[in-house]
């Protein structure tokens, strides 16, 4: 058998060097460039898409600045494109309703939840005409409810469906209606289109409903515990260390003239911190609504 020499093994040596060095240099560049794609940020469209930038873009200029990393808001013309683009896990950071949160729980992790009107929680109630006799939720048996928002709504919608089915009813002992949004939920219950409305605490001193309504002849039939506002959640793909800065650039925004303006384009009152056992409460409304998740 031919034994090799040493110059044989040299060359090999150095020929397996330099392909290390290739498959390092490949890494290097490729992570370099995964590094500087723009992180994609969504907001769940709950304006059109014109006010969403409007209110949206200096938070992710904001963002791009803090993190040294362009930050790309995408807006969507509908919630279905919107869930589409959640399900395909198109977004880094997303903004979207509790509901939302808990469904995508597995793909996105909250971070940071919205502070809005000076409140980091709200709560769902349902609102009757004074003058409508209804003192108890086992009075809506046979009557009609409009509920502000659509059937993934958590506040409108299955925030106080939970409790007429905690009070003993069946989704089928009343009739369900909905409309565009919480506030108008409200309107229709002061016209008489509906017996009961579900929408939000306090909504009755929104200066938007003021104006359109006299607020004196509606009151509260019934409220749930306080529950934590609209969630930011990141994509569980982002890196802790990336996925930590964009929680503290969010929750920091409150402590500088810059951050303030970014919260007042986007009428926050500020962005406080939140993980996911803040949604539990949630979580078991889900259940008693829509079912096993």
């Amino acid at each position: 058998m031919k034994m090799k020499s040493v110059g044989d093994w040299s060359s090999g040596w150095r020929r397996i060097v330099f392909l290390l060095h290739l498959t390092a240099t490949a890494i290097f560049v490729a992570n370099s460039h995964a590094a500087d794609e723009p992180l994609v940020m969504g907001v769940f469209p709950r304006f059109h898409a014109s006010e969403t930038t409007t209110r949206y873009a200096p938070l992710a200029d904001y963002l791009s600045e803090r993190l040294g990393r362009k930050v790309n808001l995408v807006t969507s013309k509908d919630f279905q494109t919107f869930w589409q683009g959640i399900q395909e896990q198109r977004y880094h950071i997303v903004q979207y309703n509790q509901y939302h949160y808990i469904r995508s729980a597995k793909s996105y992790q909250v971070i940071a939840h919205n502070k809005e009107f000076g409140k980091s929680t709200l709560a769902g109630t349902i609102y009757v005409r004074k003058d409508s006799g209804i003192t108890r939720l086992a009075q809506l048996r046979g009557r009609t409810v409009l509920f502000g928002g659509g059937e993934d709504a958590m506040i409108g919608y299955i925030a106080p469906l939970h409790m007429i089915l905690e009070a003993g009813l069946k989704k089928s002992d009343f009739k369900s209606q909905f409309a565009i949004n919480p506030l108008n939920s409200v309107i229709g219950v002061y016209n008489k289109q509906a017996d009961a409305a579900g929408s939000g605490d306090g909504v009755l001193d929104q200066p938007a409903l003021k104006k359109a309504i006299n607020t004196d002849e509606l009151t509260v039939l019934a409220v749930t515990e306080q529950l934590l506002h609209l969630p930011w959640a990141v994509n569980r793909s982002v890196p802790a260390a990336l996925r930590d800065s964009i929680r503290a650039s969010m929750v920091d925004l409150e402590n500088s003239e810059t951050g303030k303006k970014v919260l007042k384009s986007a009428v926050l009152s500020g962005i406080g911190k939140a993980d996911d056992k803040d949604y539990e409460a949630h979580r078991r409304m889900v259940r008693t609504v829509v079912g096993p998740l």
